[in-house]
């Protein structure tokens, strides 16, 4: 009786709305996923699951009675075995919790209202900077920072796609979960052909991927290895650090281990953000790391290749790369880079960590990056999204070796073209345009001649797509000076997606990106503008959806 008393009184004392109570069930796996209810409502608490006494995740979410939107847990590798869930908020929500073989919204999935539809975006929570970008035995892997419970950033787990093409992609379960040194944050990944770190078996090189792991007190580099073509990860030593720096650089920032063979000297290379800037660090075994060298001038997820000049093979030089976008051009002896000169930029907009692939064979030769963007979706139960593929190129210009940046040709399989005019006036492009309004993708192709204005442009729903002010040599906000610098042209290749804008100026001397935010009171739709200016060329093409 005084128990029963006790439970009344707490009943009496808290709302099931209100009340957070600790509590635990269990699940036998029959099913694949886990879905898992979320509002962005409710406060974070923590969720673990534990099979046979062994904590196998913990991680924070929003779990909620009153769901905005479900996630998931796959639960492929746990199917047959019985998952203990404990959680620390609101013990009501866990009753909504249920598995199956499809996710909570399967019926809408990739056909939702602000879902990219020609670049890749996962199927539920966040993602931000792509990682541990390699290609193996005919999948390019794209792994990548991730927030599976959530569409804010939190819980930093590497997510995992592989895609055939570079364009259409397959999500895979979760790669690399947060465990008891850190979160996992940012890395890279190389194939150990010759077995120098002892991961591998006879036929079966080691895909091995190095990350950072992030705790309050410090980052660290750790080292995972996979035997099944990147699936399913073992952390070497239990996840302990193969690197820890705090000390030497008296400062947490140490992060984003990139990884590389280099073949002249046949070791390894690890290029790390260390506090100010880049170090360089050797090693023969992928476990045991000495530092080689730092430069200063760079900040975050470091990249470092090398590129022929003007396709030259003779002729190569060696590129330094930091997440903003920012590169120096110089020269590489396995330890210590060289720079030739200042630091430069091709990109910019929503476009942040880039990272181009490891292993890309020979015979194609290609150096390609994909970069995160960071383009909201706002009442999505996903967030954010890759930009496209994109070949890095190096050549000669009027100021010296620049990087360039193109699509890559496997997206021109997307792209139809429709319709093609040359030597339009503004007002004239205008009218041809009006039939593609409404359009949620699309590619045009256009070169603007400025003849009677210093300033011109191309809208879309009163967004400014291009802007360029000839006087200022200024591209929608950023510095640009044409090859010719009296010239009056300027070419632009727009990819136009449901939530987003790519923008390739030049031939790939200049991109950026954005988020789509058209102003649909101003029914201008596509809109060329500036004073007498010529289209001299605009060419329309259909996008086809990588999803469907």
């Amino acid at each position: 009786m005084k128990h029963l008393m006790k439970h009344l009184l707490a009943l009496m004392l808290c709302s099931a709305a209100t009340c957070a109570v600790a509590a635990d069930i269990s699940i036998k796996i029959t099913k694949r996923y886990l879905n898992l209810p979320v509002s962005q409502k409710e406060k974070r608490s923590v969720m673990s699951y534990t099979i046979n006494g062994k904590e196998e995740q913990r991680f924070v979410i929003r779990l909620s009675a009153n769901p905005e939107y479900w996630v998931f847990s796959d639960m492929s590798a746990y199917k047959g075995k019985t998952v203990k869930i404990s959680f620390e908020g609101d013990a009501t929500a866990l009753s909504k919790i249920y598995q199956d073989d499809q996710i909570n919204g399967q019926d809408s999935l990739y056909k939702e209202k602000k879902r990219p539809q020609y670049h890749f975006s996962t199927r539920r929570g966040w993602i931000n900077d792509p990682n541990g970008m390699v290609f193996y035995e005919g999948e390019y892997h794209l792994y990548y920072q991730h927030n599976p419970f959530e569409r804010e950033w939190e819980n930093m787990s590497w997510g995992h796609a592989v895609s055939k093409d570079l364009v259409h992609w397959e999500e895979l379960p979760v790669a690399l979960h947060p465990d008891k040194i850190g979160t996992m944050f940012s890395g890279s990944a190389v194939i150990d052909y010759d077995n120098t770190s002892g991961f591998g078996k006879p036929g079966k090189p080691a895909m091995v991927v190095f990350y950072t792991a992030d705790n309050p007190d410090r980052q660290v580099q750790c080292v995972a290895y996979s035997l099944d073509k990147g699936r399913t990860f073992t952390k070497y030593n239990g996840g302990k650090p193969v690197i820890d720096s705090k000390e030497k650089w008296n400062s947490k920032d140490t992060r984003d281990p990139r990884v590389f063979w280099y073949k002249p000297s046949k070791h390894w290379v690890m290029v790390l953000n260390e506090r100010d800037g880049h170090s360089i660090y050797t090693s023969a075994n992928l476990k045991d790391w000495t530092f080689e060298s730092h430069i200063t001038g760079f900040w975050e997820c470091p990249d470092l290749f090398e590129l022929p000049v003007d396709g030259d093979q003779n002729n190569k030089k060696w590129v330094m790369y930091g997440a903003s976008n920012t590169y120096m051009i110089g020269s590489f002896d396995g330890k210590v880079f060289k720079p030739e000169g200042g630091k430069y930029y091709f990109s910019s907009g929503s476009i942040y960590a880039a990272q181009t692939f490891n292993n890309i064979p020979e015979s194609d030769g290609r150096r390609i990056q994909i970069g995160w963007g960071r383009v909201p979706q706002a009442g999505m139960p996903f967030n954010n999204m890759m930009l496209l593929p994109t070949e890095l190129t190096l050549r000669k210009t009027k100021d010296g070796l620049r990087l360039y940046s193109l699509p890559v040709k496997e997206v021109e399989q997307l792209c139809t073209p429709v319709k093609k005019w040359s030597g339009l006036s503004s007002a004239e492009a205008n009218d041809k345009m009006k039939e593609f309004y409404d359009a949620d993708k699309l590619r045009i192709k256009t070169t603007i001649k400025l003849s009677h204005a210093t300033e011109a442009g191309f809208n879309l729903f009163a967004q400014r797509m291009v802007g360029y002010d000839m006087n200022f040599n200024m591209l929608n906000g950023m510095f640009y000076s044409p090859q010719d610098p009296t010239s009056m042209e300027l070419t632009a290749d727009i990819y136009i997606d449901r939530s987003s804008i790519e923008v390739f100026i030049d031939g790939g001397a200049y991109s950026y990106s954005m988020e789509r935010k058209p102003d649909r009171n101003n029914r201008e739709g596509f809109h060329f503008w500036g004073n007498n200016i010529e289209v001299k060329n605009l060419e329309v093409f259909t996008v086809k959806s990588i999803w469907e």
